[in-house]
Parts: structure tokens; sequence; C-alpha cells
């Protein structure tokens, strides 16, 4: 597909995003779970380009929601540029003490690894119920927007925006970090680890250099994630919310940034009206549905046009054929 069909492609998708709360009002929660889960999912699919897979970053995603949390029981009126720049600080440091660690490992041990990490913060949130409001969770306050307040109505308005914003400008930054040297690298250590140490670089530094960045998308992943529920809770770093992630992203494919957002769409949408027609049994829905995408586009939903043009091209070819033996 031409280049400039895909620019007027996406150019189109985000003139739909910006403008979807003023047709579809009720969409909007939705939408912002959905951007701010695809930036959780960004990070995944970033390690997944050195063929690593990260079990764990539920951990950063709590972070996120938690510091929000935080910041708002020790200030009435936290200001939401605040809470990014806070949010990105926590993550960035514990991302960066997490994979000073893990970095040194490789396939399953760097998995369970991040597994282990995030299931010992998901007990220490539970049991520590005097800091961390245990199975209850946290409440996260409303925050301000450069001094102005919200109501309940536009403040979904506005963190729709914000959390659409955020996985723009982190879409564009993957993008642009997978085509620069460090990306490049990182492509390298999933190919040949041992032919990038020859030529000087190190794979633990390039692993690691991603690492951070993945816990920083996490981390506003769960910012966003926390302030349109307004609960930060233990659940956020459950083994299932990190299981979650990287299914979503095999879901949407690993070859591509957009394919981040296709899967989570889907999932969240499948999920959302499964549960709606089947209470006690959505999981069965969910699971049904997401094997047949899988069965049919091996690649994740970004080969799906792809699998469409060449079956119609396919047929075309075989129409053309039957006429020449018809002629």
């Amino acid at each position: 597909m031409p280049r400039s069909i895909i620019l007027v492609l996406l150019g189109i998708a985000l003139l739909a995003l910006f403008t979807l709360p003023f047709f579809m009002g009720t969409s909007v929660t939705f939408a912002t779970i959905v951007f701010s889960k695809s930036l959780a999912v960004l990070g995944i699919f970033l390690l997944l380009q050195a063929g690593q897979v990260s079990f764990g970053h539920g951990m950063f995603f709590a972070a996120g929601a938690y510091s929000a949390a935080y910041i708002g029981a020790a200030w009435s009126g936290p200001d939401l540029i605040v809470l990014t720049v806070i949010a990105i600080l926590i993550s960035a440091l514990s991302g960066l003490v997490i994979g000073l660690f893990v970095s040194r490992y490789r396939l399953i041990f760097f998995a369970m690894l991040n597994l282990a990490f995030s299931m010992v913060l998901f007990a220490l949130l539970e049991k520590l119920f005097h800091y961390t409001g245990g199975t209850d969770g946290m409440r996260v306050r409303r925050p301000t927007l450069l001094g102005a307040e919200f109501n309940r109505a536009s403040f979904d308005l506005v963190i729709y925006y914000y959390a659409l914003i955020l996985l723009v400008v982190a879409a564009v930054l993957v993008w642009l970090y997978l085509r620069s040297p460090l990306g490049q690298a990182l492509k390298a250590v999933k190919v040949n680890e041992t032919r990038l140490e020859y030529i000087g670089l190190s794979a633990n530094r390039t692993i690691l250099a991603a690492y951070v960045f993945s816990a920083i998308l996490a981390g506003l992943g769960g910012l966003a994630y926390g302030l349109v529920q307004g609960l930060a809770t233990p659940d956020l770093t459950f083994w299932t919310r990190s299981g979650e992630f990287v299914f979503i992203a095999v879901l949407g494919g690993i070859g591509n940034v957009i394919g981040v957002f296709a899967g989570t769409l889907l999932y969240e949408a499948v999920r959302f009206y499964a549960a709606a027609f089947l209470d006690d049994s959505w999981q069965l829905i969910l699971g049904i549905v997401l094997i047949v995408v899988i069965l049919v586009v091996p690649s994740g939903l970004i080969g799906l046009p792809q699998r469409i043009m060449g079956a119609l091209r396919g047929r075309t070819s075989l129409h053309s054929q039957k006429d020449r033996n018809h002629d």
C-alpha cells in the first residue's frame, strides 16, 4: 500500500478519534481505557522487538496509578502535568533499578523474573493495608489542569484527550526509537546477540534502555487508567494484568506500532460486549473470538489487510484465468 494512502488513512483515524466525544459521549470512558492500556502494551511491544517477553509490566502500570493516588492524598488539588512528570520519574527509576537486574537474563528467565518482581509488589500492596488500602486500594483524586478544576463530565473529556495525546506521542516516539541506531541494536539482540557484542555494543545495555522506556510507557498508561477509574488497586500489578498486555501485543501483531491499538481495541470491545450479554460466561466468548482471530490471522490484526488484499488478488486472477480459458 502506498505511503501516501497510509498517511491519509492515519489522518482520518486520528480525526475520528479526536471528534469521537462529540458523537458518542457514552463511549468516552471505554475509549480512554483502550488508550491507557495501549500505552502499556506499547512497552511490551518494544521488548518483543528484542525477542523478550515481560510478564511483570503490571507493576509499572500500578506504579503510575498509585503515584497519582499518593500525590492526591498529600495534595488536595494536584495538577495533571505534575502527576505526569512524577509518574514518568517513578516509572523510569523503578524500571532502571529492576532493569539492571533482569536485563542480564533472556527468554523464559527474563519473563519469570519480571513476574516475580510484579508478584512481590502485589503482595506488598495487599498486606501493607495501612499504607496502601489493601485490597480496597486507594482513591485517585481528580486533578486540575493548569489550575482549572473540572466536574465529572468535563473531566472525562479532559482525560480522554489527555490519554489520546499521550498514546499518539508515545507511538511516534516508539516508531522513531525503533528506527534509531539504538532501536536497530535492539532488533539485533533477537537476531544474533553475539554479533552485536562483536561490533562493540552491549546487549545488556541495549535491553536496559528499552526496558526503562517500556516502564515509562506502562507507568503513563497506569496513570491514565487510575485517573479514569478513580481508583488504584493491587489487581493492577497481578500477573493476569501483565499477561493481558502480552496477549494483546501478540494479538495486534508485533511487527507494527499500529497493531498495538488495534489489538487493544478488539480485546476491550469483545470483553465489554461479551460481559454485557453474558455476565457469567463472558470469558468463554472472549476466548472463542480471540482464538478465531489468531487462527485466521497468525501475524496479528496488523496482517489482516494484507491477507484480505491477497485473497482479493487471488480471486481476481482466478476470474481472469477463467475468462482467458473461456475465450
